[in-house]
């Protein structure tokens, strides 16, 4: 008799975990028991307190925990491997069951729950094999000899009932526990052992979500849709994330926990990946949530669902080179070389340069020039024409947001421009002026040969718009004649080969993106076929001045959003000062985020499921004296990183950060740190960390998109966290403008917070900025 075995999602992060040699000893048991899982050294017996469970031996100290889940035709048996423990931890009392709202199978580990919540709801565990080294338990001693019982803590979810837990999917041998625990550190040790929906219902009960809340962000996108048969195993199988037990599962369990870390998926995060889209859709959510992580596997279930093929039908996309490095690195660790071969990795700006390449003579290209060189030809202009009514840097801002964002062509379609959400209205004559500037400003950048960013986006926008409009055209002619005649069209016209670019295009960091580039990538693939588009952004984490409504732009996900608002990353303590950043308690004016469609976006719901110490906040009279309680953190900090939970050396470099607000305090930061410190630093570049040092350091922008365990923020001053000088010229004479301009602020100070994984500290000299929540 043969048996097909397959790994519990928990069972394959607990192998990942194991010594070694003990993971090489599972591999040899499951390749037996495939072979004959009868084998009487297997010592197979099942567990007293629920029959489906069976322990099998895997060596002297380690069982496999195992359910049968059906018989094949053939004789075949199925199992799951459900848990792989040491024989001292494992207890009568585990449990496995079809869960009632998802119709999967649920392992309950309550071996790992706290001894105080366990006596509360009157569980005592039995060990399944006793150890004769040790000596028997001594007797409980009689009720008269108990000492008396302090009073009884309140229970932390006291306020809801079993049903409701039971409602809203709480595996069933967790929900009496659940309502008896009363603090955090108990929930954390309840949760441990959990499935990962209960984990994330009670985390989330526990953070201040009402049940409304729950069931809409948590339950509902998971629900199976009817009442599964709870002892259906062969049923409930089908729908559980499990991997096959073959000979290459060995090579991706010895990659350890960061291989593990890549490929996870909460329950929430799996359906949006596998959901089937009728259109463009928009996943959001604070820092944490897991955006990335479902755009990476949303790209490695596309893939995977396609024909066989060597083209690239996929993109993948972001708004910065080092951001796409980084995707490139995550997604190799997720899909094969032969899949991850057929998606386009592209940044923004290189997918524009390569349309405008493709449309472009030979010799007849543009340099392209950053904003800083077309503000200056702005400030010259002005100062040529001795014109005072405009600021320079809103001329810019009105010609690469409207005029560009738009494909304005002409005087006229200007005076008809939407121009949401940039600040004071214009007048007719006003929009008359600011057009004749533009005029003469883009003539002076045509004589120079250059041209932005900007405007290359929008000249790729328009040939990839031509293009698009080619192939509509191409089907409207084909369905009107039938196809007959279209070799000999499509050879005279040159548009034999002529198909949209991609089938599939993923976002993310969508909200950085300016309405130049939605216009490119909605043209770069087909509007009529489903699953077209998927995006993932926060609007609470922009920090370029392009606000889009993506309706507009012909991108319509109405009705194909959804929100993750659990982090996995950010501690509570962090995440409680972070949120006060962006959403101040005691502000008078809400502070207003879009959500890429004209409608408004706040972080309602937003909780972290992980604790940790409470942000630091550190004041110094200079400059020079935040630098030296800099140095010395970070070298408490290198220290403490230094050896591992076991004792161990490891290396520290790369888990602690540096966070400035501009180039000038990279570069004293760092001179300092190695000159007067001894600390070694690498400087955050847009191409990644620039050196060997093991602290980086660079501006708020450069830390988009990253995490480390330990990081500084220094020089969070007034005046500098916002620069003053820059935004309080806007106060009195554009208002709305103020407004932005402090909001842009909010989200660098809010991303930089959020980097942070276990510890923050932040300081500064003179007067903290306001926005710190101090």
């Amino acid at each position: 008799m043969t048996a097909r075995l397959s790994l519990y999602r928990k069972a394959e992060q607990e192998l990942y975990k194991l010594d070694r040699s003990v993971k090489a000893q599972f591999y040899d048991f499951c390749h037996d028991f495939r072979k004959n899982p009868n084998l009487p050294g297997f010592q197979r017996k099942k567990l007293k307190g629920d029959s489906r469970i069976w322990s099998a031996r895997v060596n002297q100290s380690y069982r496999a925990l195992l359910a049968p889940t059906g018989v094949d035709a053939d004789g075949t048996e199925s199992w799951l491997v459900i848990a792989v423990r040491h024989r001292k931890d494992v207890y009568e009392e585990l449990q496995v069951a079809v869960n009632r709202v998802t119709g999967e199978i649920e392992f309950v580990d309550l071996a790992v729950v706290g001894d105080s919540a366990l006596r509360r709801a009157g569980i005592t565990l039995t060990p399944a094999e006793p150890d004769p080294a040790e000596p028997p338990a001594a007797p409980a001693p009689s009720p008269a000899a108990e000492p008396e019982k302090p009073q009884a803590a309140p229970a932390l979810l006291a306020a809801y009932t079993a049903d409701q837990l039971r409602d809203l999917g709480v595996a069933e041998q967790l929900i009496e526990l659940a309502l008896t625990v009363t603090d955090s550190t108990e929930l954390d040790q309840l949760v441990e052992g959990s499935p990962l929906l209960s984990k994330d219902i009670l985390y989330g009960l526990a953070a201040g979500m009402d049940i409304d809340e729950v069931r809409k962000e948590i339950t509902q996108p998971v629900e199976l849709g009817h009442e599964p048969d709870l002892g259906d195993f062969a049923a409930a199988l089908t729908r559980t994330k499990v991997t096959a037990v073959d000979d290459a599962v060995q090579a991706a369990i010895d990659e350890g926990d960061f291989r593990a870390w890549k490929v996870f998926l909460h329950p929430t995060q799996e359906r949006i990946v596998r959901r089937h889209y009728n259109g463009p859709a928009r996943v959001s959510g604070g820092p944490g949530t897991g955006k990335t992580i479902v755009a990476l596997h949303r790209v490695k279930h596309l893939v995977e669902q396609m024909p066989p093929g060597h083209d690239k039908p996929i993109l993948l996309t972001t708004f910065t080179k080092n951001l796409t490095t980084d995707l490139r690195l995550r997604l190799a660790s997720l899909i094969e070389p032969e899949l991850l071969a057929r998606i386009e990795i592209a940044h923004i700006d290189q997918l524009a340069a390569r349309v405008l390449g493709e449309n472009t003579a030979p010799g007849r290209g543009r340099q392209r020039v950053y904003d800083n060189v077309a503000l200056n030809e702005i400030r010259q202009l002005l100062a040529e024409l001795d014109d005072r009514r405009w600021e320079p840097e809103f001329l810019l801002e009105e010609w690469e947001q409207v005029i560009l964002g738009q494909s304005v062509p002409t005087r006229s379609a200007y005076f008809q421009a939407r121009r949401a959400g940039r600040g004071r209205s214009l007048t007719r004559p006003e929009r008359n002026h600011i057009w004749k500037l533009i005029e003469q400003f883009t003539a002076r950048l045509d004589k120079l040969g250059v041209e932005t960013w900007g405007q290359a986006s929008e000249r790729a926008a328009r040939f990839e718009i031509e293009r698009a409009a080619k192939i509509r055209a191409r089907r409207e002619y084909k369905e009107e004649v039938g196809g007959k005649d279209l070799i000999h069209r499509d050879n005279s016209s040159g548009m034999r080969y002529l198909g949209y670019r991609y089938r599939h295009i993923v976002v993310d960091e969508a909200q950085d993106l300016s309405p130049a580039h939605w216009k490119m990538l909605r043209a770069m693939a087909d509007p009529d076929l489903p699953n077209d588009m998927f995006i993932a952004g926060d609007t609470h984490q922009r920090i370029y001045d392009h606000q889009v409504a993506l309706g507009a732009l012909g991108i319509n996900i109405r009705g194909r959003s959804s929100r993750l608002t659990l982090s996995y990353r950010t501690t509570r303590e962090i995440l409680a000062d972070a949120l006060r950043v962006v959403e101040p308690r005691n502000s008078r004016q809400k502070v207003g985020y879009d959500d890429l469609d004209d409608g408004t976006d706040n972080l309602a719901g937003y909780r972290s499921v992980l604790h940790g110490p409470a942000p630091s906040f550190t004041p110094y009279d200079t400059w020079d004296a935040e630098l030296a309680g800099l140095a010395t953190t970070l070298a408490t900090w290198r220290d403490e990183l230094s050896t591992d939970e076991n004792g161990s050396p490891r290396d520290p470099s790369g888990h602690i950060a540096v966070c400035v607000a501009d180039r000038d305090m990279v570069s004293q930061t760092m001179y300092y740190l190695i000159t007067k410190a001894g600390i070694t630093c690498a400087e955050l570049t847009k191409d990644g960390p620039k050196g060997d040092g093991e602290v980086h350091v660079g501006t708020m922008h450069r830390f988009k998109g990253l995490e480390y365990q330990r990081l500084a923020i220094v020089g969070a001053s007034d005046g500098i966290i916002p620069r003053t000088h820059v935004i309080d010229r806007y106060r009195t004479e554009d208002p709305p403008r103020y407004e932005r301009e402090q909001r842009k602020a909010r989200s660098l100070l809010f991303v930089a917070t959020t980097r942070a994984r276990d510890a923050l500290n932040i300081s500064w000299h003179d007067k903290p900025s306001p926005y710190l929540p101090i």
